[in-house]
């Protein structure tokens, strides 16, 4: 029962983040069995592919790409993933992160897109799609140095030790809730599969363990655990059943897309074998206009994964991340990028938050479980047919996953209010505005981006000044971050320590010798002595 006490306010006790989640089965550095480990790393690699196949399918038609273009592209997205998430789980911060391609680039790649096609002269979509993707590249690969520049610099670290409770309880709820567009809205595109999909995965993963777990034990350990994978079969072939019977022969071609199982051509136009080369389109094309205009989108892939990486360890059952583990993370993220921009794609990646709502549900926080899944991730870019074949699940499928898993995420930061004082009118103050303004600033900025000519409301002469206004407002976890950043280190916060809930969380985000505590070389230090080689300013 102690491990579910909330703790006294200004108590200002450190209560190990062991005991924050007491249905952890297992944590960072603990393991199940090599089976276990590979169906949910197979898990991770399915819930990651349906953001990766919307952003694509966002991104790749405004650049003049065909089928064919959209599966080379998620290979390479998929390639560059495994390798990212491989860095950040042995170098980076350790924790159990996927990193997948992220939304915050649409702003810019599609900007370039535009600008290309109405200042470009070109004989047809595909040598348009081509220059596109060398601009973006070209783009990312100079926009990534500025992340490489704040990690190793330490820059971030000294602004992550700002960080506090009252800071970082709506900075993980708009990690959550920001995605809201990925959820029920891309459901209803197809109510009939995405709906069922959402209700059998609520009954299957809770409902039947609780109710017939007494059973056996092992009922409720398989239907927690791989639930999901179940659900995904069963609607999958659900929806195609109803497309060999010809549910959809006479729908709208809108209808045709998002819920026949063999619309959307990635099979068919996927190679059987392809290897994701550097500068498979072209040399990349650098311009100061659009590297600039990237830089908004490379900051703000920094803003979110650092407030995924707070529900991450939390999740994971480890302590909060160290400042100067997050400033790393971020100069990680930055190299990542560079390679990204080298092999052939045209937007960054981040930490994937569906991923980080899985670790909750499957109660397995395992960082071998994340390396493993990363061997699916290189496969299947690998190997296109293979990858096009899970490729190919509807949308909705995936989105009816994402409403519950988008909600764990967002429920996580909600309890980080319980470090800090939640009767304090001035907390009160700070997380309501901020929670606020990081979902309604957006949906203010994404009502303009949607519009007929996909123009944000920042409308200058200055295109790269656009770009960077426009993707940085359209983020909720940035906004909520940087309102929640200047609020609770100006106002009123002197002496009021304990009510903010630093005395909990400082410990873990600093490592003054004799203050931080010990605990985090458990989750964050390297796996191989490297201090005799690297200063410790950057590690």
């Amino acid at each position: 029962m102690m491990a579910m006490m909330v703790p006294p306010v200004g108590a200002g006790a450190i209560h190990p983040p062991h005991e924050q989640f007491h249905h952890l089965n297992y944590c960072v550095h603990s393991n199940p069995s090599w089976v276990q480990v590979a169906a949910l790393a197979f898990l991770h690699y399915l819930v990651m592919l349906g953001s990766t196949v919307m952003l694509v399918s966002v991104i790749v038609p405004p650049m003049g790409g065909n089928a064919g273009d959209k599966a080379r592209v998620i290979q390479s997205f998929l390639f560059m993933s495994g390798i990212n998430t491989l860095l950040q789980t042995l170098i980076g911060t350790r924790l159990p992160t996927v990193m997948n391609a992220s939304f915050a680039f649409v702003v810019p790649v599609l900007s370039i897109a535009r600008e290309i096609e109405s200042n470009n002269d070109l004989l047809n979509n595909h040598e348009r799609f081509k220059h596109t993707m060398r601009t973006a590249q070209g783009a990312l690969i100079v926009a990534s140095i500025l992340n490489m520049i704040l990690g190793f610099s330490t820059i971030w670290a000294a602004y992550a030790k700002k960080f506090s409770p009252v800071i970082m309880t709506p900075v993980v709820c708009v990690v959550g809730l920001g995605l809201f567009e990925l959820g029920f809205p891309q459901v209803g595109k197809c109510v009939e599969i995405g709906l069922p999909m959402l209700i059998l995965a609520v009954i299957v993963q809770q409902y039947v363990p609780n109710y017939f777990g007494y059973i056996h034990q092992r009922v409720t350990f398989l239907f927690e655990r791989y639930s999901l994978l179940l659900c995904i079969g069963i609607v999958w072939a659900f929806a195609a059943i109803l497309t060999a019977a010809g549910a959809y022969d006479h729908a709208s071609l809108k209808t045709q897309q998002h819920c026949r199982t063999d619309k959307s051509s990635l099979i068919s136009s996927a190679p059987w074998i392809k290897i994701p080369l550097p500068f498979q389109w072209g040399p990349p094309i650098f311009t100061a206009g659009h590297s600039f205009g990237m830089m908004g989108a490379v900051l703000v892939a920094a803003f979110e994964s650092t407030g995924a990486h707070f529900a991450t360890a939390r999740l994971a059952g480890a302590t909060p991340p160290p400042a100067h583990v997050l400033s790393r993370s971020v100069g990680l993220q930055g190299i990542g990028m560079f390679l990204e921009g080298i092999f052939s794609c045209p937007a960054g990646s981040s930490v994937s938050v569906e991923n980080i709502g899985l670790l909750g549900l499957t109660k397995v926080g395992s960082r071998r479980v994340i390396q493993i899944s990363t061997g699916f991730m290189i496969f299947f870019s690998l190997f296109g047919k293979f990858g096009a074949f899970f490729a190919s699940i509807p949308l909705p499928i995936f989105a009816a996953i994402y409403c519950i898993l988008f909600g764990v995420v967002a429920a996580v930061g909600v309890s980080f209010m319980q470090f800090a004082n939640k009767n304090s009118m001035r907390n009160i103050y700070i997380i309501g505005l901020s929670l606020f303004l990081g979902i309604s600033i957006p949906q203010y900025f994404n009502e303009y981006t949607s519009s007929a000519d996909g123009r944000g409301p920042a409308r200058t002469n200055a295109g790269w000044f656009n770009d960077i206004i426009n993707t940085v407002f359209a983020s909720g976890p940035t906004v909520a971050l940087i309102v929640a950043s200047v609020l609770d280190n100006t106002l009123d916060f002197r002496g009021h320590e304990s009510d903010r809930g630093l005395s909990w969380f400082q410990p873990f985000l600093l490592r003054h010798k004799g203050y931080s505590d010990p605990r985090n070389e458990e989750f964050y230090s390297f796996p191989i002595r490297v201090h005799d080689f690297i200063p410790s300013r950057f590690l």
